[in-house]
């Protein structure tokens, strides 16, 4: 399912241009095929599909000269952060090159007067919050995985804290991007607002690596708040749970980060983190701002949920509570495996408007429960985001294509509902047959036409975002 098997391999031309890859790089091109297959799938359930060889660039001109070669021989390439996409960006149908960007992983500066930072794509987003800690800012886009910065724009990565914060697409002040003919492209400047031209950051981020390979990245930073506190509350079902959300943002309230958790995966997580969480569907919540604001933020909330349904409200402002508490969140998709040991977990995420939430969140329980699929469900759910994780046997093809069925529903229902088949998963190979389905031809043909135009000969990430 989504794996493209028609993109045909340039054999000479990958060999010629491994021969003078491996003269000017020496020992950073790597050949073995235990590393080239971790840079395939990784943690998705698609079939691996590695690369030829694997490259570990350390600055932008060293970027830009493997990509002249590359291109000088129509040879592929295949960005990699570090590897925790789950829709099969990193495979490589066509073979070719996979650059590795663990070792351009420098800060290299830091504006705190203006709130701002420029970095190598390597760096990680728990790194770089280590970094800021002393400066009072942090970089709040937190997708549970301790994910490569430049991968998280190439994929248009969200997660927790995104209600708040928003999305990569609105932290990306400005890039740099080596582009298929060798050309370094530099998107914006990092003042914070621009009207200069066609918004070239904006294309980048989220093109998933067919435009341009990422190689700096200007940031926008956020002040740490004085207080946090985080808060857990209990629902008889997820539509009680969902519909509690819709009013805490219909009163305006203003929450940092809001999880839906059902309750096979508060079961789970009990397990895996050692909590004692009523098995009921749950929401996790936490609040930044003042000392009292904090407080009177959850205590208003939980007369919210009160009025929907909710249960056992806790408030903590605790940060070794807390940290459990969101470590735990993080740590779902592990917790959920050890419900069906051995099984492979086939993740898929959708987005609808908020509105829409209670109704599409009930469905998709009721159809799993239909169907009989052990399916833990989380969500980031104030954006009307959430996840469901299909544990199967990937060897019993009746469970695939039950899986199957039911992922093309849950597509298929989002789209009805004026939403989207990926709130933050990306397109890669996975979700590439849904992607015309939501947008048209129309729009099709035009983000064909600009793959086209920057790269004619289709080296930059063959097969995804069904471009090619």
């Amino acid at each position: 399912m989504g794996v493209q098997e028609d993109i045909q391999r340039n054999d000479e031309g990958i060999a010629t241009a491994l021969g003078i890859l491996t003269q000017a790089y020496g020992p950073r091109v790597e050949t073995g095929l235990a590393l080239r297959e971790q840079h395939g799938h990784t943690t998705t359930w698609l079939r691996n599909q590695p690369p030829d060889a694997v490259i570990f660039p350390r600055s932008t001109e060293e970027v830009q000269g493997i990509v002249r070669i590359c291109a000088a021989h129509k040879v592929p390439i295949i960005p990699f952060g570090t590897g925790t996409s789950l829709e099969g960006h990193v495979n490589a149908p066509a073979g070719g090159i996979s650059l590795d960007f663990s070792q351009m992983d420098a800060i290299l500066e830091v504006h705190a007067e203006d709130m701002d930072v420029v970095i190598q794509p390597g760096v990680t987003r728990k790194a770089l919050n280590t970094y800021l800690r002393d400066t009072g800012l942090f970089f709040p886009i937190d997708p549970g995985a301790d994910a490569s910065l430049g991968g998280m724009a190439a994929t248009r990565a969200s997660g927790t804290c995104a209600v708040r914060y928003g999305t990569m697409k609105d932290n990306v002040l400005a890039l740099k991007a080596v582009l298929p003919s060798g050309e370094i492209l530099k998107t914006a400047a990092r003042a914070r607002k621009t009207s200069a031209g066609y918004d070239l950051t904006r294309l980048m981020v989220g093109s998933e690596g067919t435009l341009g390979i990422i190689t700096e990245l200007t940031l926008k930073l956020q002040g740490i708040p004085e207080a946090t506190s985080a808060a857990t509350c209990s629902f008889a079902s997820l539509e009680d749970a969902s519909n509690a959300v819709i009013a805490c943002f219909q009163y305006g309230l203003p929450v940092a980060r809001i999880e839906l958790l059902n309750a096979l995966q508060v079961r789970a997580c009990n397990a895996y983190s050692k909590l004692s969480l009523p098995e009921a569907p749950l929401l996790l919540l936490e609040f930044h701002g003042s000392e009292t604001g904090v407080t009177e933020q959850a205590e208003l909330f939980g007369e919210i949920a009160a009025d929907h349904g909710g249960t056992g409200f806790e408030l903590t402002v605790k940060e070794e509570d807390r940290a459990k508490l969101w470590q735990a969140r993080h740590d779902a998709y592990w917790a959920a495996l050890q419900l069906r040991p051995g099984a492979k977990g086939i993740s898929t995420d959708v987005c609808v408007p908020i509105s829409r939430l209670a109704e599409c969140v009930a469905a998709a329980e009721a159809k799993l429960d239909e169907l009989g699929v052990m399916a833990p469900i989380v969500g980031h759910v104030g954006d009307g985001n959430f996840h469901a994780l299909l544990l199967l046997d990937m060897d019993n093809p009746a469970e695939i294509e039950v899986a199957e069925g039911f992922i093309g529903w849950l597509n298929d229902l989002a789209i009805s509902m004026d939403g989207t088949c990926t709130g933050e998963h990306g397109i890669g190979q996975g979700k590439a047959k849904y992607l015309e389905r939501e947008l048209g031809t129309g729009a099709m043909q035009v983000m064909g036409a600009i793959k086209r135009g920057i790269d004619p000969d289709n080296i930059f990430n063959p097969g995804k975002l069904a471009l090619s």
